[in-house]
């Protein structure tokens, strides 16, 4: 097969799979096929070309900056598999949006350049979605304000329980504990009944029913 041929033929494989790319992504990801052998024109179908502004017939160095696909066309002696996959690398649009880019090159029996398909991803959108959202939720409490208040519920529990300990200690008087750690606010904390359950010995449905008997007394 001629390099002639060869590229006619990649062009409209890489056409459909661009067409079934499309089909499955947004507007967020360009797809450029260029044909290699014609640099002054070399865009041979794009889709979603808002992100670059480029469009069909559009130059090869038309391609946005810092493109890695170009370290291909100046290899003189290209090694490795056909075609060559350049992956995941950081590109920047004529508007300076930056892009997350990939491209595979197609070569002849030659070695010399025939087709590339190219994919610019533009995440400016999705980041800003992401910052919104950050923003509409609460911050997270830092890892010092959760130690300290670890820490009082810890000084609840342990001014509220007798110094002898819970040995002995009868229901009314368990009571009088559960009492004491509710007036200091303990059970309003996330985790309080169950450490209270924990110090008195008992369950924490037992604490509920304490609570509930407090409230009725």
């Amino acid at each position: 097969m001629s390099s002639k041929e060869e590229k006619t033929r990649l062009i409209k494989e890489m056409s459909a799979v661009m067409d079934a790319l499309a089909s499955v992504t947004g507007q967020h990801l360009e797809i450029v096929l260029h044909d290699l052998t014609q640099p002054a024109s070399s865009v041979v179908k794009i889709i979603n070309g808002h992100i670059s502004g480029r469009q069909p017939g559009s130059p090869l160095q038309s391609a946005p900056e810092n493109d890695l696909g170009f370290l291909g066309l100046l290899e003189q002696k290209p090694t490795g598999e056909n075609p060559q996959v350049f992956k995941d690398y950081r590109t920047t649009s004529v508007r300076g949006t930056a892009l997350q880019s990939a491209t595979v090159m197609f070569r002849d029996e030659n070695h010399q350049p025939l087709v590339s398909l190219c994919f610019n991803a533009d995440h400016s959108a999705l980041e800003t979605a992401q910052t919104l959202l950050r923003q509409l939720l609460p911050a997270s409490v830092p890892a010092e304000e959760i130690s300290s208040l670890e820490t009082r519920m810890n000084e609840i529990i342990c001014s509220a329980m007798p110094s002898s300990g819970i040995a002995g200690v009868s229901k009314k008087e368990k009571i009088a504990i559960v009492r004491t750690m509710q007036d200091k606010g303990l059970f309003i904390v996330r985790g309080g009944v169950e450490k209270a359950a924990k110090a008195l010995g008992v369950t924490r449905y037992t604490i509920y029913n304490y609570l509930d008997e407090i409230k009725k007394a």
